[in-house]
């Protein structure tokens, strides 16, 4: 029996996020140069969106490149951008048959001018859709998107229109990236990385972690199945006891 099978359709999360990590090994793997990997690595998104689309997950939110990324060599960041264009280029019209509608998170300002206009483009052509949101983050680095919200939520306080006593929890989620979207229940990492590298920290505060040896490249939608099975066969608490949960 497939993973997919197997799964309980009342308790598939609603959103999931991934951290894309292996595609350097992978191409290493064969002797090529890190592009490679990256090239492949657009399958494993095309069939990751294809199976979250079929067992009705929300949000599949993708770690695609963080603020630290830029600090890679040069041909490697260009390689990426140009990489992302024509992704974004060739998969819009898929996106669209498949009724996926897509977000980006991060600072999408400090992108290049060609992928800013390519990612608007294909924003607004998928923007009818009602199925699966597809969320790129990029330029993306939570500690970033947490001293960008203080940085609002103070402005309100100088301008008088807060008062510090009104900034709480729910306050705080208004200013995220991700105010428009449930946070992540399951968060995966391929590559068998056992960190979060700065990803949706404020977000995660309560969802599974699923770390799994395989690059990414390799990665398809039956892992995705497999993750989420596991996921359904975990007890989560939120601070309560198992008896609690029980009763």
């Amino acid at each position: 029996m497939m993973f997919k099978d197997k799964l309980i359709k009342e308790r598939i999360p609603k959103h999931v996020a991934i951290i894309m990590d292996g595609n350097g090994r992978w191409a290493a793997q064969f002797g090529n140069e890190r592009s490679f990997g990256h090239e492949h690595g657009v399958e494993a998104v095309r069939s990751v969106v294809e199976g979250a689309g079929e067992i009705g997950i929300d949000f599949l939110t993708l770690y695609a490149f963080s603020t630290e990324n830029w600090s890679r060599p040069k041909e490697e960041v260009d390689a990426l951008m140009g990489l992302l264009v024509q992704a974004i280029s060739d998969e819009t019209d898929e996106l669209k048959k498949s009724n996926v509608r897509l977000q980006v998170i991060g600072d999408v300002k400090s992108l290049p001018d060609n992928v800013q206009e390519k990612l608007a483009w294909s924003i607004d052509k998928l923007s009818g859709s009602t199925g699966l949101t597809l969320v790129l983050a990029l330029s993306y680095s939570s500690k970033w998107e947490i001293v960008e919200a203080v940085k609002r939520i103070a402005e309100q306080v100088k301008l008088g229109k807060l008062e510090p006593s009104e900034i709480d929890y729910d306050l705080m989620n208004c200013y995220l990236n991700t105010s428009e979207m449930p946070d992540p229940e399951l968060l995966i990492r391929t590559s068998g990385e056992c960190r979060i590298s700065n990803f949706l920290l404020w977000q995660i505060a309560y969802a599974e972690l699923y770390f799994t040896p395989k690059l990414w490249p390799d990665f398809r939608k039956e892992d995705l199945f497999e993750a989420i099975f596991d996921f359904q066969n975990r007890e989560r608490r939120f601070g309560k006891t198992s008896q609690q949960l029980v009763s």
